[in-house]
């Protein structure tokens, strides 16, 4: 098999879907055996005070922010726990009881409208920053 460059490695993970996406880090992690769990909350805590200008500037990432867990708490828990990689149960409920939240940071335009169509149907409130 031939190496690919870290260029054409981001360019096959642009065309995937944000499912498939979620489905080749779960699989990643499972292989290699680490978790992506910690990078995106130092991700999500560092964000907000360094890259608010830039992602205001560039219109092409945003952010999706949970702003209430609605009457089933229960679904959007799940939901959240589909859309943000590896997150437990716990972690998720955490993150849902704490709501408003960020729950993506810097994410593709449709990546960021699926989540938050998914969460809205699941009885959340959410919006896109």
């Amino acid at each position: 098999m031939a190496k690919l460059s870290t260029d054409e490695l981001l360019d096959a993970f642009k065309e995937l879907t944000l499912l498939e996406l979620l489905d080749f880090v779960k699989k990643f992690e499972d292989t290699f055996e680490v978790t992506a769990a910690a990078p995106v909350a130092v991700a999500a805590a560092g964000a907000p005070a360094a890259g608010a200008a830039p992602a205001e500037e560039e219109k092409d990432e945003f952010d999706v922010v949970l702003e209430a867990a609605g009457d089933k708490k229960i679904q959007v828990i799940k939901v959240v726990r589909e859309v943000v990689s590896g997150l437990g149960l716990k972690e998720a409920k955490d993150l849902v009881e704490s709501a408003p939240k960020p729950l993506l940071e810097g994410v593709a335009k449709e990546a960021a409208e699926a989540a938050k169509t998914k969460l809205e149907e699941a009885g959340a409130k959410v919006s896109l920053k």
